[in-house]
């Protein structure tokens, strides 16, 4: 089944009410190796990209992400403006006059999200920021529409495999952001950032699992 715009509402949603949950989780992960506002900063960001929601709900699944990309850099602090608004709004470029997404679509705009925060944060697979959660959630989602599984069990995937990331950033030492003044001591915490995309995603997971 196509993931349609009302179905993209729902998980733009669905992002902001657990951002919101673990507001003080993530918050907490980045007292341990950052400024101690990652939390804090997405919940206000999202807060924010959700209130503007209604004036662009009728447009493209492609304008809601540009519009919450956009909402994002203007409003979260630290790294995490830039990094999540660029996700958005290449996501957006790709989703571009789609009314509705495949299975095929969304991993595009994954693939076209995680290319613009690379290329934003300098940050590659293994200096334990997001990207350690947005790249093997995305080679999962790639290799599940490749087998031709359901889009049910391909975002399930997605998301097992973003949650795996998330959890190998423990013991790598930072090399990019705010943790990466820590040197060694960073090891043995979890990225933030990996776990805020974690949450991004098994939001998706939930919302479009039909």
């Amino acid at each position: 089944m196509p993931i349609t715009r009302d179905d993209v509402i729902s998980w733009l949603n669905a992002c902001g009410q657990t951002l919101a949950e673990n507001k003080d989780y993530l918050t907490q992960l980045d007292s341990d190796i950052g400024d101690a506002d990652h939390g804090v900063n997405m919940d206000r960001g999202f807060k924010a990209a959700l209130s503007k929601l209604p004036t662009v709900a009728d447009k493209d699944i492609g304008t809601l992400f540009k519009s919450v990309g956009m909402t994002l850099v203007q409003t979260v602090g630290g790294a995490g403006g830039p990094l999540y608004g660029t996700f958005f709004m290449q996501a957006g470029t790709s989703t571009a006059n789609k009314m509705e997404m495949s299975t095929a679509d969304w991993a595009a705009a994954v693939e076209a999200a995680l290319n613009g925060v690379m290329a934003r944060g300098k940050a590659n697979l293994g200096d334990k920021t997001m990207v350690d959660a947005l790249s093997p959630a995305l080679a999962a989602l790639k290799q599940a529409v490749a087998d031709g599984v359901d889009q049910s069990e391909a975002l399930r995937r997605c998301a097992a495999a973003a949650e795996q990331g998330m959890k190998d950033t423990i013991p790598l030492v930072a090399r990019k952001g705010r943790a990466s003044y820590l040197g060694e001591r960073s090891a043995g915490h979890q990225d933030p950032g990996a776990t805020s995309s974690y949450l991004i995603l098994k939001a998706a997971a939930d919302v479009w699992a039909k």
